[in-house]
């Protein structure tokens, strides 16, 4: 019998963040379909600089400047801080990329997201809610909950993934 793996428990205080990890996996997962599909890269580049201007880039500026804040220096967050960075990289090189190369690039693009959202789930998480103190993630909670809300809606108008594919 195989054992379905058991939900992560998260804080409260940092739960909002983990709701925003769920919605770059299944943003990863559109990608996915869309080179499976063969979408021409140009409409999936339009759709990821559109999730990340809306959604990542917000994202990664909420971990860094309140939940990594207080454990800068730590290693396991500083791992993550660099994925960023790395990420942050491959955005912008996808204005440079000549198209041949753009489908490889996004499935690259969406693979490293994946990794990293699954790191700092199942890792970096659990580390930072047993090494910050009760008050410490209070006061993170209360940070996070204090900024506009994301809906977590995604209202891109070109639903390229849920087009059949050309070869069917």
């Amino acid at each position: 019998m195989i054992m379905e793996p058991k939900p992560i428990k998260r804080s409260e205080s940092i739960m909002k963040l983990s709701r925003e990890h769920h919605f770059s996996l299944l943003f990863c997962w559109k990608i996915r379909e869309g080179i499976k599909k063969k979408t021409a890269p140009w409409r999936m580049v339009r759709y990821v600089r559109y999730f990340w201007n809306a959604h990542l880039q917000p994202h990664f500026k909420e971990e860094e400047a309140i939940l990594f804040a207080p454990l800068s220096r730590d290693e396991m967050v500083r791992k993550a801080i660099g994925e960023h960075e790395a990420l942050r990289q491959n955005v912008r090189a996808l204005d440079t990329l000549q198209e041949e190369n753009t489908a490889d690039a996004l499935a690259g693009f969406a693979d490293r997201l994946d990794r990293h959202v699954r790191y700092e789930e199942r890792e970096l998480f659990p580390y930072l809610e047993r090494t910050l103190t009760e008050p410490q993630l209070e006061t993170i909670g209360r940070q996070l909950n204090a900024l506009p809300a994301d809906p977590l809606k995604d209202d891109y108008e070109d639903e390229f993934w849920r087009e059949r594919s050309a070869s069917l």
